[in-house]
């Protein structure tokens, strides 16, 4: 339960240092991680999270296709039940408890929370039914409680989906995946049924640059190369010259190129023929091409396509440049996903903030200005990177704090009253915290409900559902 006596707590106050996390994705854990590992005084870490339940995009950001990449949730749980973490969900720092009465009670805030913004395609259209953002879509099938009421539109034939990085591959593939393969998954229930109805049988992934140019990682590619019931289509034409600049890439680059170009361009063996010659539904990627508008139907009120300018490129390999021809070409759709990036948001007014970058502005972590407040994840580098980037990067942070309390920098003598202080102001605003213990509950409760469906987990999609867990 909630209640802890003081006397237990007096020798926790004078001894330690005490760090607050802000953010319980991975940024946040890693962060906390490094610093109970690693760290020679005996570090006390509290991570304040927003939502009831922690791991921010492993829960919500990953596929659920994608079961081994959220095996990282098992080292932030050890992590989370270790005696000198404590977690507490359910608080939204900004609001319900400001960032200067956390560097009040702490010795040093760290802030990870993310990149929880969408960067918008600033064409005309893009707020017509039918356009999404690709992290509400993904918040959708994935059960994130703000993008419970998406309900997304999934009765035309063709979707195109503007960016060509991971994340607008995952949305092809939960698009056009069979259901035998999503129903193992923890996808939510509604998107299962959703897809199960959805008459979408073509997805373009759009690109404003090349083949040498695209985003996304090689296992991404095989997936959708690989899809079940799918065939690929590519603009052949979109190649010319490609090969010529295979030798010079690196070898991740020239792997990818060359899946890419042997997709495009060679006929198929006699299996994979036959599979295209069956498959009811199609992929491909659409190369040199930029969102310009989002034309309507005759109502004016929905999608009917998207305007694209057609682009050459000027410069060659990462640095290269898409400049607009003049020539544009109108692609019939009653769906667009727009998965140009994540941006992260300010907090506070006491943060500094760098509103065109959409990070808070830092030295190896530290926030410049403010002494006992640092940052971690994309808060830190802008949304960029996988899971190990921002274990990296938050260990880094984690170091540069440390750094900071070996040399005196930051005084770790004085004493501060950590979580008992925040706790107190918390039940003052009518705020009860979800801790670890409560989160457990949600946890084996989602994970008994999904057993009776044959998935690993079906998540509850309401905060009201979580709390009402947790607090049983």
């Amino acid at each position: 339960g909630n209640s802890f006596s003081f006397s237990s707590y007096g020798a926790l106050l004078s001894t330690c240092p005490k760090v607050c996390v802000v953010g319980g994705g991975p940024a946040g854990f890693y962060t906390a991680q490094h610093l109970i590992k690693v760290c020679i005084s005996d570090v006390q870490v509290d991570v304040y999270e927003r939502l009831p339940v922690p791991f921010g995009l492993v829960r919500f950001g990953v596929a659920p296709d994608h079961p081994e990449v959220k095996n990282v949730i098992n080292t932030f749980t050890q992590t989370a039940k270790h005696s000198r973490c404590s977690f507490y969900g359910n608080v939204n720092v900004g609001k319900d408890v400001s960032v200067a009465e956390l560097l009040r009670s702490y010795h040093a805030v760290v802030l990870s929370y993310g990149a929880e913004g969408n960067r918008s395609v600033g064409v005309p259209g893009e707020h017509l039914s039918g356009v999404y953002s690709a992290k509400d879509f993904v918040g959708w099938y994935n059960g994130l409680p703000s993008c419970r009421e998406l309900d997304p539109d999934l009765s035309c034939d063709t979707a195109v989906v503007l960016g060509q990085g991971n994340v607008a591959l995952d949305v092809a593939r939960i698009l056009l995946s069979p259901l035998d393969i999503l129903k193992k998954t923890d996808i939510t229930q509604p998107a299962l049924e959703a897809l199960a109805a959805s008459r979408v049988r073509s997805v373009l992934i759009v690109g404003r640059r090349g083949p040498l140019q695209v985003a996304c990682t090689i296992k991404e590619l095989r997936e959708m190369v690989t899809l079940p019931g799918t065939r690929p289509e590519m603009t052949p034409s979109d190649f010319e010259g490609v090969k010529d600049a295979l030798k010079d890439l690196p070898r991740p680059r020239k792997r990818l190129t060359e899946l890419m170009m042997k997709t495009a361009l060679e006929r198929p063996g006699e299996k994979e023929q036959e599979r295209w010659n069956s498959a009811s539904r199609v992929w491909g990627f659409r190369f040199f091409r930029s969102p310009v508008e989002v034309l309507p139907d005759a109502e004016g009120k929905k999608v009917a396509a998207v305007r694209l300018a057609v682009n050459r490129l000027e410069g060659s390999g990462e640095g290269a440049q898409a400049v607009r021809s003049g020539d544009v070409e109108d692609v019939p759709c009653g769906l667009v996903i727009s998965s140009i990036g994540y941006k992260s948001l300010p907090i506070d007014a006491g943060v500094p903030f760098d509103s065109r970058r959409a990070i808070v502005p830092n030295s190896m972590g530290r926030v410049q200005q403010v002494l006992g407040l640092y940052c971690s994840g994309w808060l830190k580098t802008g949304p960029t990177g996988v899971i190990a980037t921002t274990m990296n990067n938050s260990f880094d942070t984690a170091r540069s704090l440390m750094e900071d309390m070996d040399s005196g920098k930051l005084d770790v003598s004085a004493e501060k009253p950590g979580s008992l202080r925040i706790r107190a102001l918390l039940e003052e605003k009518g705020v009860e915290p979800v801790v670890f213990s409560d989160w457990e509950k949600i946890d084996s409760l989602e994970v008994r409900r999904g057993e009776a469906r044959g998935k690993p987990r079906e998540k509850l999609l309401s905060v009201e559902e979580m709390l009402a867990v947790a607090r049983s």
